[in-house]
């Protein structure tokens, strides 16, 4: 047995049974360790639902691998990182592709969580089209972040730098008010807010702040963001909201209290950093 089906194998006992779910969360962690060992966590660090997936036991699956320069810098691609990536694939007993993603058009609110100046790629199996992981990063990050070493023991035992949670959840909640998707919502992100309050993870302002002048160019205090925070809640369709989430979750029933008004009693709960 491979490592890669050994990582599986452990993977699909934790989850109770063996899902594209699984392998997909397998693939992100062999290319995790192929980043480490091409020493990208020197210059990157790791963020988003998969990184609080992987590190915080988010009890959700996520499909994308978001990354962001520590600095803004002009010399450091995703690219120069493929061959240590592909390398721990051949390690792990299966061979890959790094396919360039293309990007279509998007209006001015998506394409700041799609950017220009963000390098996406897929990595698919060469035999198994249907598996694949997308990977971005973001070379033009908003700064003024916090980040730790998180360990992983499969396929090697090795660090990952991941922004702090305080952070994360900066990310997060700039998404929540501020992306506009064309034809859904992006439940996936009203799940993950109330995943931060119930953990009363502490929201830090500043750095959602800087997100949101990077953005808007606009200075936003604390209280009109509440009431924007506060507007999208109560606005948006919670059967939408439900719809998407469905698919990444293992027990529908999480989502039984979910309501407009339940979300808004949660923003009444943040704990501010």
């Amino acid at each position: 047995m491979s490592v890669y089906d050994d990582m599986v194998a452990q993977r699909a006992e934790i989850a109770g049974t063996a899902t594209p779910n699984v392998e997909q969360e397998v693939m992100q962690r062999i290319a995790l360790a192929g980043l480490h060992r091409g020493g990208f966590f020197q210059h990157a660090a790791f963020y988003g639902g998969t990184c609080l997936r992987i590190f915080h036991n988010l009890p959700r699956f996520s499909e994308d691998m978001d990354f962001s320069l520590i600095e803004k810098r002009e010399d450091i691609h995703l690219e120069d990182y493929f061959p240590s990536i592909i390398e721990e694939f051949k390690l792990a007993g299966h061979e890959v592709n790094i396919v360039k993603k293309e990007k279509k058009i998007f209006g001015r609110v998506e394409s700041a969580f799609l950017k220009e100046n963000t390098e996406a790629y897929d990595i698919k199996f060469q035999t198994k089209k249907t598996v694949k992981v997308k990977i971005e990063l973001d070379v033009d990050p908003p700064l003024a972040f916090e980040t730790e070493q998180r360990m992983l023991v499969m396929p090697y035992t090795f660090m990952t730098r991941c922004f702090t949670l305080p952070y994360l959840y900066a990310g997060k909640m700039h998404a929540l008010v501020y992306r506009a998707w064309q034809r859904r919502v992006k439940g996936r992100d009203w799940y993950d807010f109330e995943w931060y309050v119930r953990h009363q993870i502490p929201l830090d302002y500043s750095h959602l702040q800087e997100r949101i002048r990077e953005f808007s160019g606009e200075v936003v205090e604390r209280e009109t963001f509440m009431q924007l925070l506060r507007d999208k809640l109560s606005s948006t369709d919670i059967e939408l909201v439900k719809q998407d989430v469905l698919g990444f979750i293992d027990n529908p029933r999480e989502l039984d209290i979910w309501s407009n008004d339940y979300f808004l009693r949660l923003a009444d709960m943040i704990v501010f950093k």
